[in-house]
């Protein structure tokens, strides 16, 4: 019966409704007779789904919750039938399959991001059992093996490094856009990628417990946390059914007419408030289409509308996450600062660490002559030495270069340390025992982020940063664009438990994030805003909104509409019931019938459309 139900209630199917309904009201305008009403067919095609759904809720739903729309309709629509007028029954379950259709179309939710987030979970360990190297499954490795990474290779559980020196690029768990220097003690992550040196590691939690594990179950939790969306009507059904019935009754009674008495259901069957939902908000998805936001629900949509919190990620999202060079600083007489810029890009020439990438890219868009570098090597985590133009160069970190017998005076600590109250990383360039200079990289502000800022304020919605990289770093960030509530170095169950804490102080929050590891705050918020061009897959399909231009400007744009379309709603619901109070007023005088009621009650679902057709191509600018 179920697969009938869905059959009948499918498009396809609906389309043939509509088509006999309105052959029927042609018929009847004309007044033509003919053996059978194509209403009829209507009636079946959309009337069985109805029926379906009404008695399937009385047998399985609890309380209250089994009084639903759909058996008000259906009662309609019987006692509409019993009395011979067929247009009228096919008319209201007609409307209804309208709705119905338009909303399923408007919460539909793709699944894919959580595949992707699975296939990233390593498949193999290299273990390093008494001296020897053996591939092992992830599965089978245990808390306290000993495992080795490779350059490249992504590290298989959580553990601690016991032996070597790597950068870990870290952004799916962090968001951080750089890798991070470890050495032995440090703690690695399940997922991440070992850049650069070769590592030893014992292994500390594994399988369920592991890193990248949580994140895949904290996906998977916020998503079956998501509930379906409740239609208007039916919330409303436990009281508008009786009544509907209680005034029906009294109609007959009172005017013992029974035709008044079926008026009466067929005027109160609430389509224009079916209607009233998804039609507003598939104008304001096509709204926000035009505009280069991706809206995946209509619930996401209603929720934006009461959103009073939007928390944001820094990389990716309030900076483009990508890093270019930001100061040369030579501390030596002599060398300007493309000189300097010549010494360390050439010596970085040979380097793949992301800062030495960025300072060759620097030097080559500006035309600079590279020289030769002879006998680089690198460091992992450290540094890198290479022979320029007969000097030999250390460029690397303060650590680094003190290692190699480098003298770091005053000056240069203090330089350091404004950089890094700026959040920029540093690249100390040394030969000989002295330091030639620093060249200073930073993540780029987007240069909308600023007044994004200042615009939402002025709509009264608190702005918070939620980031993995460091307390310096996210201070100075969030600074430049003006939000003053900071979080830093957050993993991505402590972005979650941050947004539940405000959930709990009575906020409704938005996140707006760009990386794998935002797609549990993503799904935990209210709504999740995810940054669609340079995001991750992931972070995009654990999203209820997805702006495709990455231009952040149009978040305040999103929460403008949004509570344009919840106004526009709660406006289409009290014209509705407004119609539907005047209709049930004729229908008790018996200046309507079924079949004209039917019609005005059609007309009260025809002004729902066109209120919410007006959001399509309104300005909100």
């Amino acid at each position: 019966m179920k697969r009938i139900s869905d059959f009948l209630a499918g498009v396809p199917m609906t389309i043939v409704s509509g088509v006999f309904l309105a052959a029927s009201l042609i018929l009847m305008l004309m007044k033509m007779e003919v053996p059978v009403d194509p209403a009829w067919v209507s009636v079946i095609i959309s009337g069985i789904p109805l029926l379906y759904l009404a008695i399937w809720r009385i047998i399985h739903n609890k309380g209250m919750s089994k009084i639903s729309s759909a058996l008000l309709i259906s009662i309609a629509m019987i006692a509409a039938v019993a009395i011979g007028d067929t247009f009228a029954a096919g008319e209201v379950a007609f409307i209804m399959a309208i709705g119905a259709i338009l909303e399923e179309k408007t919460a539909e939710r793709s699944k894919k991001g959580l595949k992707e987030l699975i296939s990233l979970a390593p498949q193999q360990g290299r273990r390093i059992n008494n001296g020897n190297e053996e591939m092992i499954y992830a599965e089978e490795i245990k808390a306290g093996y000993i495992l080795r990474v490779l350059p490249g290779e992504t590290i298989p559980v959580d553990g601690r490094i016991i032996s070597g020196n790597t950068s870990v690029d870290q952004a799916i768990m962090t968001g951080e856009s750089l890798p991070v220097d470890k050495e032995v003690g440090d703690s690695v992550f399940c997922g991440t990628i070992n850049r650069f040196g070769a590592i030893d590691m014992e292994a500390t939690n594994v399988g369920e417990d592991s890193s990248l594990q949580k994140l895949i179950r904290m996906v998977q939790d916020a998503e079956n946390k998501q509930a379906p969306i409740q239609r208007i009507a039916d919330k409303w059904a436990t009281w508008l059914v009786p009544v509907a019935l209680l005034i029906a009754i009294v109609t007959y009674f009172v005017t013992q007419d029974i035709v008044r008495g079926v008026t009466v259901l067929v005027v109160f069957c609430p389509c224009a408030l079916v209607l009233a939902t998804p039609t507003a908000i598939m104008a304001a998805i096509g709204q926000a289409a035009k505009h280069g936001v991706i809206v995946k629900s209509g619930e996401a949509l209603e929720k934006m509308g009461k959103v009073d919190t939007i928390a944001f990620d820094k990389t990716g999202t309030l900076t483009f996450g990508k890093l270019e060079v930001s100061d040369t600083i030579p501390f030596s007489k002599e060398l300007d600062e493309n000189e300097l810029l010549v010494l360390v890009a050439s010596a970085e020439s040979r380097s793949e660490h992301p800062l030495g990438k960025a300072i060759v890219t620097h030097a080559r868009g500006k035309d600079l002559v590279l020289k030769d570098a002879a006998g680089f090597r690198m460091e992992a985590g450290k540094g890198i030495y290479a022979n320029v133009s007969g000097r030999n160069l250390f460029c690397g970190s303060e650590k680094y270069l003190k290692e190699n017998g480098v003298d770091i005076p005053k000056q240069v600590s203090d330089t350091l340390n404004k950089l890094r109250n700026e959040g920029k990383a540093s690249v100390l360039a040394a030969t000989d025992g002295l330091c030639l200079g620093v060249i200073a990289l930073s993540d780029i502000l987007r240069p909308t982020a600023k007044e994004m800022v200042t615009r939402l304020d002025k709509m009264d919605t608190q702005t918070v940063l939620l980031t993995g990289d460091n307390r310096r770093t996210a201070d100075y960030f969030a600074k430049q664009v003006g939000i003053t509530a900071v979080q830093a170095e957050l993993l991505p169950e402590e972005k979650v438990q941050n947004i539940v804490q405000l959930q709990q102080e009575g906020k409704s929050v938005c996140m707006i994030g760009d990386g794998v590891n935002d797609a549990p705050a993503l799904k935990t918020a209210s709504v999740g805003v995810a940054m669609g061009v340079m995001g991750s897959d992931i972070a995009v399909e654990a999203a209820d909104i997805a702006l495709m231009s990455d231009d952040i400007s149009r978040i305040p744009y999103l929460k403008r509409l949004s509570n344009v379309t919840v106004r526009t709603i709660k406006f289409s619901i009290s014209l509705s019931l407004f119609i539907n109070f005047v209709a049930i007023l004729m229908s008790f005088m018996g200046w309507l019938t079924p079949t004209t009621g039917a019609l005005v009650h059609n007309a009260g679902s025809i002004f729902v459309v066109l209120i919410a057709a007006l959001l399509y191509d309104r300005k909100f600018d």
